[in-house]
This record gives structure tokens, C-alpha cells and sequence, in this order.
């Protein structure tokens, strides 16, 4: 089995929870999820099977699409609602819908994060989060991430002390969601956290494409699950394509260097034979009027 299951991670799972229940379903070891989701997210998890783990970096590096709740009033130390409160501080004045419009526009674009303490981020060979439970601080690596869109869903509704409302966001890999929720508090002039989470989208994959577990397991029972599996190319969609003629196909199967077409546009395309993507190819590093191989399917 090759391609692509679309899979919604509902929540309870670790996203290698997935992996491994997806293979004791499919009755195969070469599966590979695309971009990590904590327990309590759910939303849309690729997996990719058989020759598909081929371009798990590929659509792991696409753009991905949230939405989140961001809850004012008090800050955590995960900074998501799983964590212990660290600061907290009435809402008042409550912002207006337009006050949380205007510093929503100030994040779109290249943003910098400071990862936080409890993530998958290492810092000398350690994880973040290793540190964080055993009480210590440490320096963070700043990182610059993309926002390509960001809007607010839902009016603010307060709570007690606490103000509540949904963004959604389409950023790039390595965003982390929680931060965003936190820093846009800040800007707001509260402690904040983020108190739910969904992704929506991967790549061009999205929610109404996907399959729960349950669904997943119908099908197998009725013997009919390949009707769930995306072609491989479908994770590719983001990157250039290049037609071929069935001359080339010995050369790009074999991992050929191909002199550089000269529409090509980008330096990592996909080359495509008859509708079925072979290989992807990249500029040659060293030899501008060649390309090379960087995964032959």
C-alpha cells in the first residue's frame, strides 16, 4: 500500500500513537505522520504509507492552517489549558472586537517566537520540556516563522474574569500556535493562553478530506480501504511540477542527472510522467544547468 491516509486525530492520541495504531490497521510498518499534534489537538494528520514516507519532510515543510481560542485573563506554564497557572489578571476594559482586529494584523507576516519551555525544541542535546520538569529556565532559540493569514472568528465573550475568542491562522512549519495565543495577549495587554486548538488544513489536505479512526476501521472491515488513500502526489502539490516524455523515464528512475529545463522556475520540482510523479529533483549545487535527484519514488 502507497499514498496518503488523511487522517483527523481526534484527542487522547499522540500523533505516534497514531503511527502505531494506523499500522497494526493497515497491516503495514512504513507509515509516517507529517508534523506532530499534542494529545489534547485534534485536526488533520497525514500519514504517510510505503513509498509515500519518501515525502514526509516535504509536506511536514508545507504551510498549515489553526484555529484557536485564546483565553485573556490568565497565563500558564505550557501556555496552553493543560498547564499550571503562572499570572493571571482581571480583563478590564474588555478589548473590542476592533482592538483584537488591529493587533491580529500587526502578527501577519515574518514574526519572531521564543519557543516555549514546555516543546520539543533541544537546547544542547536536551529537550525543552526536560528541563521545564525538572524546575530549570533556559535560554531560548529565537525563531523567525511566517503568518500568512490571520483573522479573528467569533466576537470576545467574557467569563468571570476572563475574556474568550477564536482566531484562525495559516502560518508556516514550525509556528507554534500556543506562543501566537500568548504573544497576542501580551500585545492586548493580558496574561493569555491558548485554550483550544484544531488544525484544519496541511498542505492542500484538509478537514472534509479526512477519516477518523472509527472510518478507518469501517473500511477495513469491508475490505475497501485503499478508496481512502491519497496518491502519493497530493502531499506535493505546493512544489513546481515537471513533465516528462517517456524517453526520461529510465534516466529518472535510475537517478539520473537531467540538464535544467529552462522553465524551470523553482529549485526543487516534481517530475511527473504521464500524470505519476517520479522523483523529485532539485538544482544541482554545483552544476547550475543541471538538476539531481533527491527522491526517486
Amino acid at each position: 500500500m502507497n499514498g496518503i491516509l488523511p487522517l483527523w486525530k481526534e484527542k487522547g492520541f499522540t500523533s505516534h500513537d497514531c503511527v502505531s495504531k494506523a499500522r497494526g490497521m493497515l497491516k503495514t510498518k512504513k507509515i509516517g505522520h507529517t508534523g506532530t499534534l499534542d494529545p489534547e489537538v485534534e485536526g488533520v494528520l497525514p500519514l504517510c504509507i510505503g513509498r509515500a514516507t519518501k515525502i514526509v519532510p516535504f509536506l511536514t515543510d508545507t504551510k498549515k492552517v489553526y484555529e484557536a481560542t485564546v483565553t485573556l485573563g490568565f497565563a500558564t506554564e505550557t501556555e496552553d489549558q493543560t498547564g499550571e497557572e503562572v499570572e493571571r489578571a482581571s480583563v478590564d476594559p474588555v478589548p473590542s472586537n476592533q482592538d483584537i482586529d488591529n493587533v491580529l494584523s500587526q502578527f501577519k507576516g515574518e514574526i519572531t517566537q521564543i519557543p516555549p519551555m514546555y516543546s520539543a525544541v533541544k537546547v544542547n542535546g536536551k529537550r525543552l520540556y526536560q528541563y521545564a520538569r525538572e524546575g530549570k529556565e533556559v535560554e531560548r532559540p529565537k525563531r523567525k516563522v511566517t503568518i500568512h493569514e490571520i483573522g479573528r472568528l467569533s466576537d470576545i465573550e467574557k467569563s468571570g474574569d476572563t475574556c474568550s475568542f477564536s482566531i484562525k491562522a495559516s502560518c508556516s512549519k514550525g509556528t507554534y500556535i500556543r506562543t501566537l495565543c500568548v504573544d497576542i495577549g501580551k500585545a492586548l495587554g493580558f496574561p493569555a493562553h491558548m485554550s483550544s486548538l484544531e488544525r484544519l488544513q496541511t498542505g492542500d489536505i484538509k478537514r472534509e478530506d479526512c477519516f477518523t479512526f472509527e472510518e478507518v476501521q469501517l473500511r477495513v472491515d469491508q475490505g475497501d480501504v485503499k478508496e481512502l488513500i491519497l496518491p502519493l502526489d497530493r502531499g506535493l502539490n505546493h512544489l513546481e511540477t515537471l513533465i516528462m516524455g517517456e524517453d526520461k523515464r529510465f534516466s529518472v528512475e535510475n537517478g539520473q542527472v537531467l540538464p535544467r529545463p529552462k522553465s524551470m522556475e523553482s529549485d526543487i520540482v516534481v517530475v511527473k510522467l504521464n500524470g505519476e510523479a517520479l522523483a523529485i529533483y532539485q538544482q544541482h549545487p554545483t552544476k547550475h544547468d543541471k538538476i539531481k535527484p533527491i527522491r526517486v519514488f
